[in-house]
């Protein structure tokens, strides 16, 4: 059985050595938030609509995790304006409480180890290096070869959507700029990928003091 599209995420994100992420940080944690969305989708509870997340089957999922993240959206019926939750609000509200959520659940299982560090040996700050680095290199080994293959299920197309969305498709496609390309063009299809990039673009834009222009995808 294949990890779920958080931990996939993660472990193609962190380098399985240092424990560091290929790419900023608050973009891995609206990524991950995504990816989290996107298995509910997958698992059939929740929906969107007009860029609004709409739970339609409140029932929990076995994932305790993706149970717990469910139990934190409106019931059904029980948002505001055509019921839900933004899912570009709730990404950027929620990214970083999400992925601590998902780091703890790898770290509990094993799967990821947490290290504690300290910035000028005061601000103290984690890494979370893979318990076994066989692991990572399995999810990226499936990676490549969904790649090679064209992404052909949903599953491999929405993690190649979230990847490009993240900033991470330069450090993990296997197929130049032309496989890049093609993971950027699968963002325009999930709704995930694209609240995730919506949200990427509007750090970088107040980075730049607003003149960062428009561009179409995930990573250039």
């Amino acid at each position: 059985m294949n990890p779920a599209l958080p931990e996939e995420l993660l472990l193609l994100a962190l380098d399985p050595r240092r424990g560091k992420p290929y790419c900023r940080n608050r973009f891995l944690e609206y990524g991950v938030a995504g990816a989290v969305l996107a298995e509910l989708e997958l698992h059939g509870r929740i929906a969107e609509q007009l860029g609004r997340i709409r739970v339609i089957s409140p029932q929990a999922p076995q994932d305790p995790l993706l149970a717990q993240v469910l139990g934190s959206l409106p019931a059904p019926d029980g948002g505001v304006l055509a019921g839900g939750v933004s899912a570009k609000g709730w990404i950027r509200r929620t990214g970083r409480y999400v992925e601590e959520l998902c780091l703890e659940h790898l770290v509990g299982r094993a799967v990821l180890r947490r290290e504690t560090h300290r910035l000028l040996g005061l601000l103290p700050y984690h890494r979370h290096p893979a318990a076994d680095p066989a692991l990572s290199a399995a999810v990226r080994e499936r990676f490549a070869a969904a790649e090679a293959a064209g992404f052909p299920d949903r599953r491999s197309r929405t993690l190649a959507a979230l990847v490009s969305a993240t900033g991470l498709s330069h450090e993990v496609a296997q197929g130049g700029l032309r496989s890049r390309w093609a993971m950027r063009d699968l963002v325009r299809d999930e709704w995930t990928a694209r609240a995730v990039l919506r949200n990427v673009r509007q750090d970088k834009a107040g980075r730049s003091g607003g003149s960062a222009g428009g561009g179409g995808g995930g990573d250039d």
